[in-house]
């Protein structure tokens, strides 16, 4: 397997919207600020600590959850079909220190807010995007001696001066922006794993590591992150193959699937629905072929939250707490001009929309499925079985239970989903009453009799 470096190409640009989403989740939180508890503990996602001062901290987290420091992270996925080359993109931020310095008529010193009238500005965390992007061969599908290659990115440390001028264009003071200089490297590696039924099937395996920063152990995070890549993820492009879903992998590749090692990343096929050809690896939890919602008006910096709540939130703002926001990032005080200048249709947008439209049954009438020929509705009892793969962590904890079916639902994409409470939660009836279910499908129950329980028929 051959590698050189490249120019970054297009092909990535149905997915760059999503990635973009990830490079920035909790970069900054509402409110926005600082000041605020929340935007001082910073950088949760795929952040490659440097490797001495990792090793000291404990034993190392192998599992898929990017919010576990390591490192390294290790992407595995298949490649299905004749791909001859395979082109991955490695994006990361690189930490940036802002201070902010006060011009005294002699000279400047350090200061905590410098108040020019016209504008605030404070000393805080800022990070830049960075990516590199590299195209390597995959000649005899891994068949050289370990099908392995090792490609090094190095990024220089630097700082940049911005000289603040008052309203009388006096100089006031300055911004002082430093970077630490990034060492990665990045392994790429490509073995044969087994056959499909059109063609081969090869197993890549991608490991980014951080192969700088000699960091003592015992130096607070804070000054580790200088030297550490942050949220970093990797984008995969092919030609002439296509890259199979390890989330729903097809029945002949599934034994390939099991295999495959990922570590503080999981990788996810990406862009158009329907497409193999583009796949993300990410160190937050995602489905296939995820996307940015169309009505969303920008990024807020919180994937997961509800775009619409956090613009309310910003409305309601001081005039002094946006100042500080303002003052604190110029990504803050993008979201703020933004969201005071939304129009009405925006906000309207950003109440929801109809992805679908399913048949409601009538006033009266019970939704119901059947699951092994017996009938499921509201009422029934069921014994819960969540798959291993591609369903909620925490619902694994539940195998075996037994459940009440409370609700039968269908969402957009017409999956039957039954809403349960647990047989023996003491708190049943309250979550009943509250509407707070527990939501398995239909592949993920046993129907049971009511006699199975020495209990009655419900009514």
């Amino acid at each position: 397997m051959g590698t050189r470096t490249v120019i970054a190409e297009d092909v990535f640009a149905p997915v760059r919207s999503v990635a973009d989403a990830i490079l920035y989740e909790g970069y900054l939180l509402y409110p926005y600020r600082g000041s605020s508890g929340k935007n001082r503990v910073r950088w949760q996602f795929g952040v490659l600590t440097p490797r001495e001062w990792t090793k000291d901290r404990g034993p190392d987290d192998k599992g898929v959850a990017g919010s576990a420091e390591g490192w390294w992270q290790q992407t595995e996925c298949l490649l299905y079909g004749a791909v001859e080359t395979v082109v991955c993109q490695v994006r990361f931020l690189q930490f940036q220190r802002r201070t902010v310095e006060e011009f005294d008529g002699h000279g400047y010193r350090r200061a905590e807010v410098l108040d020019t009238g016209l504008r605030q500005e404070v000393g805080f965390d800022e990070a830049v995007a960075r990516e590199s992007t590299v195209r390597f061969l995959l000649e005899g599908k891994g068949n050289t001696a370990d099908g392995s290659r090792k490609v090094f990115l190095e990024l220089p440390g630097g700082q940049d001066i911005e000289v603040v001028q008052g309203e009388d264009g006096q100089p006031v003071g300055r911004i002082l922006r430093r970077r630490w200089p990034l060492s990665l490297a990045v392994r790429f590696c490509a073995t044969p794993a087994g056959e499909g039924p059109k063609g081969p099937l090869t197993r890549l395996r991608v490991r980014v590591e951080n192969s700088g920063g000699n960091i003592p152990p015992g130096t607070p995070r804070d000054e580790v992150l200088c030297v550490s890549p942050l949220s970093c993820h990797v984008l995969m492009a092919v030609r002439g193959g296509s890259f199979v879903s390890l989330l729903e992998p097809p029945e002949w590749a599934c034994a390939a699937a099991r295999t495959c090692e990922n570590v503080r990343v999981f990788p996810v096929l990406a862009g158009h629905p329907g497409h193999h050809d583009l796949l993300l690896s990410s160190p937050i939890l995602l489905y296939d072929h995820p996307r940015v919602a169309p009505e969303s008006p920008g990024d807020l910096h919180d994937s997961g939250e509800i775009d619409e709540i956090l613009t309310l939130r910003t409305l309601t703002l001081t005039d002094e707490e946006k100042r500080e926001a303002r003052a604190t990032d110029a990504r803050a005080a993008a979201i703020l001009d933004r969201v005071d200048a939304m129009p009405p249709e925006v906000f309207e947008r950003l109440h929801g929309a109809v992805r679908s439209m399913n048949r409601v049954p009538a006033p009266g009438e019970d939704a119901e499925a059947f699951v092994a020929g017996v009938r499921v509705g509201a009422g029934s009892r069921v014994r819960l079985r969540p798959r291993a793969r591609g369903t909620d962590p925490q619902d694994r904890f539940l195998d075996g239970r037994d459940a009440r079916v409370e609700k039968v639902l269908t969402d957009v994409d017409d999956v039957v989903h039954l809403a349960v409470t647990l047989e023996d939660d003491p708190a049943a009836d309250l979550e009943r009453w509250y509407g707070r279910y527990r939501y398995f499908t239909l592949d993920e129950v046993e129907p049971l009799a009511a006699k199975d329980a020495g209990e009655e028929d419900p009514e």
